[in-house]
């Protein structure tokens, strides 16, 4: 009976409960043995770790020195991070990886490489000329426990950058390579320019080129465009186009934000309009990310499956044209030059698109240092399971990713920092008198000295002048009012959410202290406390909180 028994006994089906959890199966099983028997890794990416499907969304900040990265990214997350530093000089050397963490921190690069909850293990391959370079900025943030998001050094122009970070330098790294890692993993990459300096330089070039086949996540914005008038404006948006069409080779036309991306005043305040639109439409697009991971990584899966199966073409091909004995070395070499009539045939045998196949160029190079004897031939069994991936298995996940997707569309995406002015009064975009956020979290009923007291009186003089109705200014004559101070929207619309203690939609005269006191607070170059202390709460709400207690 026993015998019969295990004759029947069957392998019970694995269950997949998520998208992630199937993509990481269906790598281990299907892609990984092919990527090893055909060397893919020497070439192409390393292999992937558990950690990158697990990860959190990720946002990569490219761009030349000065173009204000880092100060985007303070305004993303109204906060400073470890390790920053603002300056017109090239202020960045680093790649730093801010992330969510209980305590405030910076963790070098040779410990973040041997941590396998980070997505960064296999940054290792660069070596110690990078990893010294390398850094994780750890920190509580309301955004960042949504996304984390990657800081770049700035990139230089001349022979000054090679130097110091080129594969040419013993001491350097090879910039380019790292950017495309990231590339590769990240779900949104955003590339900066300056409305004052768009020359795009050699290495800025080859920065670029490090992003391609990755285009569809990535996202232009056009900073610091306050500092300039309309005209020249529309001349800059004009020319950074051209610019970005030649260095892509593509007649498509890039989405470029147009904005001034940090909380100061707008110099020049003409396009505000045109920029709150365009600050809307990137946070929106940034806010959807976690929504949008596990499409994002099963389409990543997809595209690296199909390199795969392109490589392992080349490879066997490659192998199959060398001679067994003689004349090995010059057949390499004539099989090396004749790599784009190779490509031109596989493309053609296998019915495969050109837009599958890697760099000719760059496979040229590395193909120099392999010995083609070592190389695998075709193994049809192989290429199966990888068209049963692409055609079969990856369509099986499709009606769990819709199920997902309808589940995460409730969710409110990224939230915190700069995000929340987005969400709060009259600075939402068709809500003029609209209630803002959550209730505060503080304990508000300490009574003692209202730190406004003092400006009280100046503060009334305008509140009285703006016309209130029945001791309130509605939220259209508030806006119109605040709007005249210059700062950002998203800055307004978090001075709103704290300034308007009994959400109703209006400002009474404490309140509107309150907002005055604040705004002036936010143009003395302070930050906004995340939640209103108790020494900020007007007397009269501090009461009628005890009292509804």
């Amino acid at each position: 009976m026993s015998r019969w028994g295990r004759k029947n006994d069957k392998k019970s089906p694995e269950v997949i409960r998520t998208v992630t959890e199937g993509l990481k199966s269906l790598y281990r099983k299907k892609l990984l043995p092919l990527e090893q028997y055909y060397c893919f890794h020497d070439f192409h990416s390393p292999s992937l770790e558990d950690a990158d499907f697990d990860n959190k969304p990720m946002v990569l900040v490219v761009g030349q020195y000065s173009t204000g990265k880092t100060t985007f990214i303070r305004y993303l997350l109204e906060q400073e991070f470890p390790g920053s530093r603002v300056g017109p000089e090239p202020t960045t050397d680093c790649f730093t990886a801010i992330m969510h963490g209980d305590v405030e921190g910076l963790t070098p690069g040779n410990a973040l490489i041997v941590d396998p909850n980070k997505p960064f293990r296999k940054l290792n391959a660069f070596g110690n000329s990078f990893l010294n370079r390398f850094q994780c900025a750890q920190m509580p943030n309301q955004v960042l426990e949504s996304i984390s998001i990657i800081d770049t050094p700035g990139i230089l122009s001349g022979a000054k950058q090679r130097v110091s970070r080129g594969e040419a330098s013993s001491k350097g790294y090879d910039f380019p390579a790292v950017l495309r890692w990231f590339a590769e993993r990240v779900d949104r990459i955003i590339l900066l320019f300056d409305a004052h300096k768009l020359e795009i330089s050699d290495e800025f070039s080859e920065a670029i080129g490090a992003l391609k086949g990755n285009e569809d996540k990535l996202r232009v914005v056009l900073n610091k465009a306050d500092m300039v008038g309309t005209q020249q404006l529309m001349r800059v948006y004009g020319a950074l186009m051209w610019s970005l069409g030649k260095v892509f080779g593509s007649p498509e036309v890039l989405r470029v934000y147009i904005g001034s991306f940090w909380s100061e005043p707008l110099m020049v305040p003409d396009n505000r309009k045109l920029f709150e639109l365009e600050e809307e439409d990137l946070f929106a697009d940034i806010q959807n990310l976690p929504r949008n991971a596990a499409l994002r990584k099963l389409n990543d899966l997809v595209k690296r499956a199909r390199l795969v199966r392109v490589h392992a073409h080349i490879i066997s091909y490659l192998k199959q044209e060398m001679p067994s004995v003689f004349r090995k070395d010059n057949k390499k070499k004539n099989l090396i030059n004749q790599l784009p009539v190779i490509f031109a045939k596989i493309q053609l045998q296998h019915h495969i698109s050109a837009g599958d196949f890697p760099d000719c160029a760059k496979m040229q190079e590395q193909l120099m240092v392999h010995d083609f004897t070592k190389f695998k031939p075709l193994k049809p069994n192989l290429i199966a399971v990888l068209d049963e991936l692409l055609a079969t298995d990856i369509a099986k996940l499709m009606p769990l990713l819709r199920q997902e997707e309808l589940e995460a569309g409730v969710q409110p995406g990224v939230q915190g920092g700069a995000f929340l002015g987005t969400r709060a009064g009259p600075f939402v975009e068709g809500d003029p008198f609209g209630e803002a956020g959550e209730e505060n979290g503080e304990d508000n009923e300490e009574e003692g000295d209202w730190i406004v007291t003092k400006d009280k009186p100046k503060y009334d003089e305008i509140f009285y002048n703006l016309a209130p109705n029945e001791g309130k200014l509605s939220g259209t004559k508030a806006k119109d009012w605040m709007v005249s101070t210059r700062l950002p929207n998203s800055v307004l619309g978090r001075i709103w959410k704290l300034s308007d203690v009994d959400r109703d939609g209006m400002l009474d005269d404490e309140e509107f202290a309150l907002a005055s006191h604040l705004i002036e607070v936010k143009l003395e170059g302070h930050g906004l406390p995340p939640e209103l202390p108790a020494r900020l709460v007007p007397p009269s709400k501090r009461r009628q909180k005890g009292s509804d207690a």
